[in-house]
């Protein structure tokens, strides 16, 4: 049994969806789950998603989305406020994107508010509703209708955050460092994918931490730094925290796991942004993330159809598909290469998004607490194949990677929802909304 204190061989007695009772033989009960050679983890919980549901469900939507995140060993997401129809930033909008999801997810979920400039007014009605916090871009999101948040509203917006005691999440890359090099690079028709990565430089993701860092600590507010992808970046933020910044940390498997290099190996399967970055800042990432820095890993996964994926790559879509593959990378890359403990993968993925959001009865393998449980053969090893996904479109670049640990199965409050290969869930997921302040 692995948790974020540590690893140690336990029964585990589930009761009415909760944890009832953990220790060494306990007595026998309805059912049994042999667990014997298994490693059992807090499931998943995958603080950045974005399923598109509604309005954009042939990109993913929560039915296929689940489905994976609970293949991967997940039974509890956070959706963004985009790239759904309409962008969750009004109070109708959220409950629009609630009954959807109410009546797709196998999995539990929170909601994701948008700050926007427009949005500034309805922050409030959408923390009364449940919104686990707030997301803004500092550089153009993809979509005009989440436009990204200026300084005034990025300030206006923490501030009120603060009032209500939610985090933002904020997408860190300079605006007009960004777009003065995107608008040069197209200028003199340099439009390879090299050229795309020089677009979106280092010192972009720099220059937003240190300003988002320095907005929350006048505002006094929680500031959630989403999907950094750098060595440099997670200092950055953790000087912040050292001079009293309330800020987490977040980073994602994609970054853990390629670099530059391959995005001239893959294509427009690994755009993203901010970007893959050279192996300096890959190996410098790891070390802060092998140190104890970064505090949660999630998947970002932003899928899109394949012709949005093809073509000329400055045009495709800048996003990765990977919801499934969020633990499989912890345990190849963190356990298996570099040592990782596995109580810090339990406290990356599931314990630390559960005491930063506030969730309450979830993250953890103790009594009282939902049943949300990963059973994970350490033993046994796999190529990820097309068809083992469960998304909507089969589009990773982790297709053909070697993972050692298989997800066995999924248990989401008591009940299996995925089993050796399959979906067994009998009844949906809930919506989540954080628990008080303390």
């Amino acid at each position: 049994m692995v948790t974020a204190g540590g690893v140690r061989r336990a029964d585990i007695r589930i009761a009415a969806g909760k944890i009832g009772a953990v220790g060494p033989h306990l007595a026998s009960a309805n059912s049994e789950i042999d667990a014997r050679g298994m490693h059992v983890l807090p499931a998943v919980i995958d603080a950045h998603v974005h399923f598109n549901q509604p309005g954009r469900t042939a990109w993913e939507g929560a039915a296929s989305g689940s489905r994976a995140l609970a293949a991967g060993g997940g039974a509890l997401f956070f959706d963004m406020p985009l790239n759904s129809t309409p962008c969750t930033v009004t109070p109708r909008a959220f409950a629009r994107k609630r009954t959807a999801l109410e009546a797709a997810s196998i999995t539990d979920f929170a909601l994701w508010g948008g700050l926007t400039p427009a949005g500034l007014e309805h922050m409030a009605e959408l923390a009364d509703l449940g919104a686990v916090g707030f997301k803004a871009f500092l550089c153009d999101s993809g979509l005009p209708e989440f436009p990204r948040a200026d300084d005034l509203t990025l300030h206006d917006g923490l501030r009120e955050a603060a009032r209500l005691g939610l985090p933002v999440a904020v997408h860190a890359e300079s605006q007009e460092i960004t777009v003065a090099l995107a608008r040069r690079c197209v200028e003199q028709g340099r439009t390879g994918i090299r050229d795309f990565l020089s677009s979106r430089p280092l010192v972009a993701e720099l220059e937003a931490i240190q300003r988002a860092t320095l907005l929350a600590q006048e505002t006094r507010a929680a500031l959630h730094i989403v999907h950094i992808s750098s060595g440099r970046g997670v200092v950055l933020a953790a000087e912040a925290k050292a001079r009293g910044v309330d800020v987490s940390i977040e980073t994602c498997p994609h970054y853990l796991s390629f670099t530059e290099e391959d995005v001239e190996r893959l294509g427009a399967i690994a755009k993203c942004a901010p970007p893959l970055r050279d192996r300096e800042q890959h190996s410098a990432l790891w070390t802060q993330v092998l140190n104890g820095t970064v505090e949660i890993v999630a998947s970002d996964h932003s899928p899109a159809p394949l012709k949005m994926k093809t073509g000329e790559f400055w045009r495709a879509w800048g996003g990765i598909a990977g919801v499934q593959s969020t633990l499989a990378v912890m345990l190849e890359q963190g356990h298996h290469l570099r040592g990782l403990p596995l109580e810090r993968i339990a406290s990356l993925l599931a314990a630390e998004p559960a005491r930063r959001f506030r969730i309450p009865g979830k993250g953890a393998i103790e009594p009282g607490r939902d049943a949300d449980l990963v059973l994970a053969d350490l033993a046994q090893s796999a190529v990820l194949e097309s068809a083992a996904l469960f998304q909507r479109h089969h589009l990773s670049p982790y297709l053909g990677s070697t993972f050692h640990g298989k997800i066995v199965r999924t248990i989401r409050r008591g009940e299996t929802i995925f089993e050796n290969g399959r979906i067994a869930a009998q009844s949906p997921g809930k919506f989540i909304r954080p628990g008080p302040r303390h």
